[in-house]
């Protein structure tokens, strides 16, 4: 199996953490951890499209053939309807859009000739505004749980940032901070930061309470995950 993911420029790329693509000759079991984000998928070989909601615990995919993904950053998604309805669930683009908006996707992405020219296509046909607010709220959370605090900084009420974090994201502040944590912990610890460093690092208790957190939000160890 092959994975890359690239980073497109421009400021009306704002919105879009990534364009990836994944390609296995056969049939491959690919563990996908929570990381706040929606995904748009097109796998060339049947024609679906397919929204990736934003994950609470381990999602494992299974298939073979291409994939050609758009990566929205968190709290981004620009796809119109509340992220809440998507969390932790895989649906089709005409659940999402309309069934003719997404056919005429699809048909755009049948005629592209490579994976950079299908990429390419996602990134000019799905909305991909950036959203100030949404990464006020990300920088936030990924640095503190408190939730009086965030809505406080925020001038928002608590159930404001409740309400709004569960559209924006999929998750109410207290389960996007320990997804954003999670993540910044595994980047860590992907560079060869001991897990007692990434621990201290990523503002865990120790490193029990890592391995903790690893294991409700990705089934393994950090060791699998590395």
């Amino acid at each position: 199996m092959t994975y890359r993911e690239r980073r497109p420029s421009g400021d009306h790329r704002a919105g879009v953490a990534c364009v990836w693509s994944r390609e296995s000759a056969l049939m491959t079991r690919t563990r996908v951890v929570p990381d706040a984000c929606v995904d748009l998928i097109w796998h060339r070989e049947t024609g679906a499209l397919v929204v990736a909601g934003p994950d609470t615990g381990p999602h494992i995919a299974a298939g073979a053939g291409t994939l050609v993904g758009l990566r929205f950053r968190p709290g981004e998604t620009a796809l119109g309807l509340p992220v809440d309805e998507l969390r932790d669930a895989r649906v089709a683009l005409s659940a999402v859009w309309s069934s003719q908006a997404a056919q005429e996707l699809a048909d755009k992405l049948a005629e592209t000739s490579d994976i950079q020219a299908a990429q390419q296509v996602l990134l000019d046909s799905v909305p991909t505004v950036g959203d100030p607010v949404a990464a006020t709220v990300r920088s936030l959370a990924a640095g503190s749980a408190r939730v009086r605090d965030m809505a406080d900084t925020l001038g928002w009420s608590e159930r404001q940032l409740h309400r709004r974090c569960l559209a924006a994201f999929g998750y109410g502040p207290k389960v996007l901070h320990r997804v954003l944590r999670f993540q910044q912990a595994l980047r860590t610890a992907r560079t060869g930061v001991p897990p007692a460093e990434v621990a201290a690092l990523a503002g865990f208790t120790d490193q029990s309470h890592l391995a903790r957190e690893v294991r409700a939000l990705a089934g393994v160890p950090l060791s699998d995950l590395r």
